[in-house]
């Protein structure tokens, strides 16, 4: 906005404006005086141009633009901790119950025994918010000795924890409020209210699904997997209540009766025949050939929210097997024993099966 406000293009002009009898050269009485003020008014003019930034929701970040999103009713999402299962044994290998606020370590992380589930199995939330406490599955060591018990083992992810939001993720979200009005019941007013809930990533609203009155809505999670029950059961309370169904103790309104499930995988089978380049194996690149097609489906998975139809197709596996080095070329690529792309069911995404390849 003030790009030519420039130290330069000021002094210029406050020497423009001194009558030229004076002597206005370098190193003059009146080019010293100027100088130091053109300098700090180059600088004003620079405050003067991020505070207009600061004011837009497309070039504010953090404070500023949480600012701008609570004129909207929007807050940004705070980081939350991830809650997973975790399996308890005494000496013999059998289940066996631990207290409450008892602490585990595993994967460098502390998770706390907050709920039992069943004779021991037991929820444990994680100490550390975010994405990490997702990501450790096995064995769990108490961080104090506890009499009797064997082992223990973390499984698995109840309700997966979550970064706090980013500035990209939270005006996308501006937008879509904006262009997408939240009323009553309606679709963008479900979307809104379930992505709020802590461990959703993403979900579809189906109306009208079964007779009038009814709304079925399929959720995945925040880190784009398969929901567990417990997060299903969590989703399904705050909208609308099983034992309250259509009464409005929920979050729908009175007279919408909401049915919550989950996203299910279906499990995709690759086979390949890839050309090698001299000096490679199979064996060698193997693990980054299935590595590179599972980011694609993670991919398909992340946006299946937003997808009305998801494909899993040939031509993007291939260029996922292509772009492992030592891969020179990939063709006969099938899915599921087909050659043509796979089309998924609205409420599924992918999930990798078997990849077995033909080398040549």
């Amino acid at each position: 906005m003030y790009e030519s406000m420039t130290y330069s293009a000021i002094l210029a002009s406050m020497l423009d404006g001194v009558d030229d009898t004076y002597d206005k050269r370098e190193g003059s009485v009146i080019y010293n005086a100027l100088a130091p003020a053109a300098a700090q008014l180059a600088q004003a003019y620079l405050a003067l141009d991020a505070t207009a930034d600061r004011g837009f929701v497309d070039t504010a970040t953090e404070n500023d633009l949480d600012k701008k999103a609570a004129e909207r009713g929007l807050n940004r999402t705070a980081a939350t901790c991830a809650v997973r299962k975790g399996l308890f044994y005494d000496a013999s290998g059998a289940l066996t119950d631990v207290d409450i606020g008892k602490r585990f370590s595993g994967g460098g992380l502390v998770y706390a025994v907050t709920a039992g589930m069943s004779t021991g199995i037991f929820k444990l939330t994680c100490e550390t918010t975010g994405t990490e406490g997702n990501t450790y599955f096995g064995t769990l060591l108490p961080v104090e000795y506890i009499f009797g018990l064997g082992a223990a083992t973390l499984s698995e992810v109840l309700t997966a924890g979550e970064n706090e939001e980013t500035d990209d993720a939270l005006r996308e979200r501006y937008y879509d409020n904006i262009s997408s009005q939240a009323f009553g019941g309606n679709i963008a007013d479900y979307k809104e209210k379930v992505n709020a809930i802590s461990g959703i990533g993403g979900v579809k609203v189906t109306p009208v699904w079964n007779g009038g009155g009814t709304v079925k809505l399929t959720v995945i999670t925040s880190d784009y997997g398969v929901p567990s029950d417990e997060l299903i059961e969590t989703v399904q309370t705050t909208i609308d209540p099983a034992e309250n169904a259509g009464e409005g103790y929920g979050l729908a309104p009175i007279g919408h009766v909401v049915t919550v499930v989950g996203v299910s995988g279906t499990t995709v089978d690759v086979t390949a025949t890839v050309t090698l380049g001299e000096g490679y194996e199979w064996n060698d690149i193997s693990s980054s050939v299935t590595s590179a097609i599972t980011s694609y489906f993670a991919e398909l998975a992340e946006n299946w929210a937003d997808s009305t139809t998801t494909y899993v197709r040939i031509s993007k596996v291939e260029q996922a097997i292509l772009s492992i080095t030592g891969v020179e070329d990939v063709q006969n690529t099938t899915v599921n024993g087909s050659a043509f792309n796979l089309t998924l069911d609205d409420g599924t995404i992918p999930a990798i099966g078997t990849v077995t390849v033909t080398t040549t």
